[in-house]
């Protein structure tokens, strides 16, 4: 009898510390549909999540606006609604100036080393700026630029008088500074707001273009890699801070400049392959800038580094050292424009 129990007792005591952990479902919303590279990447996320918590955080993910709409993602980390959401800072004006840097035109040239370089750069600042949630990590797009239903966009002047959607708030920054009108919509909305004249152009990547079957409604297609848009990953505080040390390492083991990387890269390709598919369509004239017309557009451009400085500023922040250190870690993964 004195044996059996030791024994048991020895049992209890070799039982891994995870049998006595809760176990959480996260809910992982974004407002792409399922078929976007995205939905695939935030499965693989929650997988690995789940495989370094001991299957002790289980995942779920919601597409497709299922939880909210595309503008309140931020929101809804920070209020519960969803656990780990997918973020569009430029979606929110003024709110978050510091990543908006990463949103300056003609900065980044890859989806994966920018997706690492600006993730590797934004740790310093996201405490701050994202005080609400805890920030996973940070990544982008492939380079993107102008896509027109109207009339081919050649040179900044061909922005007066137009109406753009635009990918984020610096680029509604420069549409306003070329004489152009700017039109709020989610990505989801974009193709409606094209095809009812509402807008008459978009900033919009390659692939996601054919998804959203705006490609149906435009024809004049600029390629060069005008700007990039940033997006993180957020979650819910109070979610994070009920987990065990060893739940919180599965998840921070995840939110990491490696796992940037892992997201942005598909993306980008994904994107990239998005630009053959649209020169092989019928009617579309998809066309490159001369060196002298990209000269142009950074120039026109210039004005929008001031206007992102004068906000930081209002942060505490210092901009000068700040995308300083945004150009370095980009250079240090290979994705800063020449």
């Amino acid at each position: 009898m004195k044996r059996a129990l030791l024994a048991l007792w020895l049992a209890a005591c070799a039982t891994p510390a995870f049998a006595q952990e809760k176990t959480f479902d996260l809910k992982i919303s974004h407002w792409v549909p399922a078929s976007h590279p995205l939905q695939k990447s935030l499965e693989d996320w929650g997988a690995a999540v789940e495989k370094a918590s001991g299957g002790t955080i289980k995942y779920h993910v919601y597409p497709a606006q299922q939880l909210g709409k595309a503008f309140d993602h931020y929101d809804m980390a920070r209020d519960g609604i969803a656990d780990v959401t997918y973020v569009n800072p430029g979606y929110q004006p003024g709110r978050f100036p510091i990543i908006g840097a990463g949103e300056l035109p003609f900065l980044m040239s890859d989806a994966k080393g920018g997706s690492m370089g600006l993730d590797a750069w934004y740790r310093k600042y996201a405490g701050k700026e994202m005080k609400d949630v805890k920030f996973c990590l940070a990544f982008i797009h492939a380079p993107s630029s102008f896509h027109s239903r109207t009339k081919k966009i050649v040179v900044p002047d061909d922005i007066k008088g137009m109406k753009i959607r635009p990918a984020d708030a610096t680029i509604a920054n420069f549409v306003t500074l070329l004489g152009g009108t700017n039109v709020q919509s989610s990505a989801p909305e974009v193709r409606d707001v094209i095809e009812r004249g509402v807008a008459d152009a978009v900033t919009f990547p390659w692939g996601s273009l054919v998804l959203f079957g705006i490609d149906k409604v435009t024809k004049f297609q600029m390629d060069a890699p005008l700007y990039v848009t940033t997006f993180v990953l957020v979650m819910n505080k109070d979610k994070y801070n009920a987990m065990s040390d060893r739940q919180k390492k599965a998840v921070d083991d995840n939110c990491n400049t490696e796992a940037a990387g892992r997201i942005g890269e598909p993306w980008g390709k994904f994107e990239d392959a998005g630009l053959g598919k649209v020169k092989a369509e019928a009617g579309q004239e998809v066309y490159s800038l001369t060196p002298e017309q990209t000269v142009l557009w950074k120039k026109a451009a210039e004005p929008l580094v001031k206007t992102w400085a004068d906000n930081v500023r209002k942060t505490s922040a210092d901009p000068d050292a700040a995308l300083s250190e945004l150009r370095a870690s980009l250079a240090k993964y290979n994705a800063l424009t020449p």
